[in-house]
This record gives C-alpha cells, sequence and structure tokens, in this order.
C-alpha cells in the first residue's frame, strides 16, 4: 500500500463520499462507448452539487497505457468533467483495475486525482472502509495473479514503452476488447458467498480488524451484502457502467448501491 497520505475524510453537513467502477470507456468501439460516456458525464453532473470526494475504483478505460510524452487519444470529456469536478474543490481518487493499471501520472498531474495502485483503508466520518479494484485478491485465479505481475514488472513496462504508440495502444485497445465481460459473451452470475473470492477475502479480513464497508470494482455485479459475524459489515460491489450503472453513496452515516437513470 502507498504511505504517506491522509486516508481520514470529515465530511461537511449536506455533503457525500460517491464511489463508481469499470465504466471501461473505449469498448466495444468508440461509437458505443461515447453513448455510456456521455451517461456517466450526466451522473457526474448530477452529483456535483452535493458530492465533497469521488472514488473512482479503476478501470475507467478499457485500455490505458501513458507513455513518457503520449497518452491514448480520445475520453476528452470524461477528463473535462473530471477536471471540472476537481477544479470545483471535489477531492478525485482513483485506483488503478486491470484494464489500466500502465497509468503513471498524467491524471495526477493534470487533474490533480489521488491516485493508488493498491488497496486502501480509509476512515470516513468514523466509518472503517476498504477500498480497493479488487483484481488479485482473495483465493484462486492465479493465471491472472501471475499475468498481473508480468504486467506490472518494471522491466516488462519498459519494454512495452519502446513499442511505437500507435501500435502499443492498437494491441492493447485489441486485447482489451476480447476481454469476455466486455463482448457479453460471458453471464455474470453470483457463485455464492464460499464461492466469490472478495467476499471470502472481506471475512478473512474481518478476523483481524473491523470493517464497515468493504467497496470493491472488478466483478462487474452489484451486490451489497452483510457479512461477518454479526452481519454488520458490508461487503459491496459497484457494478459497471456496461450493463447496470450503477454506483454507491454514503451520506456519513450509511452507504446506498444505487442505480442511475437519465431518462
Amino acid at each position: 500500500m502507498e504511505t504517506g497520505r491522509s486516508n481520514e475524510i470529515n465530511l461537511v453537513k449536506g455533503k457525500k463520499v460517491y464511489f463508481a467502477s469499470d465504466q471501461h470507456f473505449g469498448a466495444p468501439n468508440e461509437k458505443d462507448s461515447k453513448i455510456r460516456e456521455k451517461k456517466f458525464i450526466n451522473f457526474l453532473d448530477s452529483i456535483k452539487g452535493d458530492c465533497q470526494v469521488l472514488f473512482l475504483l479503476g478501470d475507467l478505460f478499457d485500455f490505458w497505457h501513458e507513455y513518457k510524452t503520449v497518452v491514448p487519444k480520445g475520453f476528452v470529456r470524461i477528463l473535462g468533467k473530471l477536471a471540472e469536478l476537481s477544479d470545483m474543490g471535489i477531492v478525485l481518487y482513483f485506483f488503478t483495475g486491470n484494464h489500466d493499471l500502465w497509468m503513471r501520472d498524467y491524471l495526477q498531474n493534470e487533474l490533480s486525482i489521488i491516485l493508488y495502485t493498491n488497496e486502501q483503508e480509509f476512515d470516513i466520518n468514523n466509518k472503517k472502509f476498504f477500498i480497493a479494484h479488487g483484481d488479485g485478491l482473495g483465493p484462486g485465479d492465479k493465471s491472472y495473479k501471475t499475468m498481473k505481475k508480468i504486467f506490472t514488472n518494471p522491466l516488462a513496462r519498459w519494454l512495452f514503452q519502446w513499442l511505437h504508440p500507435d501500435i502499443g495502444v492498437t494491441l492493447g485497445n485489441y486485447f482489451s476488447r476480447k476481454n469476455k465481460l466486455i463482448s457479453g459473451e460471458e453471464d455474470i452470475k453470483f457463485l455464492g458467498e464460499d464461492n466469490e473470492w472478495l467476499i471470502v477475502f472481506s471475512k478473512e479480513k474481518l478476523k483481524d480488524k473491523k470493517i464497515d464497508y468493504f467497496i470493491y470494482g472488478h466483478r462487474h455485479l452489484p451486490m451489497d451484502l452483510p457479512i461477518g459475524e454479526q452481519k454488520q459489515s458490508h461487503y459491496v460491489n459497484l457494478g459497471d457502467w456496461i450493463s447496470y450503472f450503477t454506483y454507491a453513496v454514503f451520506d456519513g452515516e450509511s452507504l446506498k448501491l444505487l442505480t442511475y437513470n437519465d431518462n
């Protein structure tokens, strides 16, 4: 985990914390992506009046790689909207996901977004939050964990950056869009508490300390489940902005998982 940052948030009266994840902008193609991008921008407009903090829990882009002086083309509208929120004084946190794990410092320098590459614990109005994208946590998924180690290896990143951006970004987009979650070829179904890796991980975490809310992305299936011996903690998966258009909001006392509808 990154250190040296204060992970304590005290909400001003009337202000809230919002959480969203897995927008996968860029997929499945530019035309369809812009429709979803516009919907997410409308959502951001709808919350900016009472939003004090916005957490984006990864996979905002279906593929993202930052070269030293080059970033992927497109996404001007969403980046501009995030810049507007930042300029308004809204604090933005971003947790890299498995599709945008090759971020460097572009969002930090241009938008003042606070970037995390690993899970973090936050104290928000005296409630304990465990926040992560969720990829690679818990048991199982050994093949992905091996792949992630390769992709995040400094040597692998150094070698990839020597590909011309037209080649590197094209390859990245191709393999990201082959993902079954994006193509719709794979149904997302609840596997039961004993088979959901992030739930198993969260329950193990509760054996060591009290956590009020576990907030994750990655799974694409919106869930809000009470867990723990007394069922006083909550496992929350934020869903996605591909099929569900879901998000969570914390008002300082309780958290709700909601669906955005701009009709």
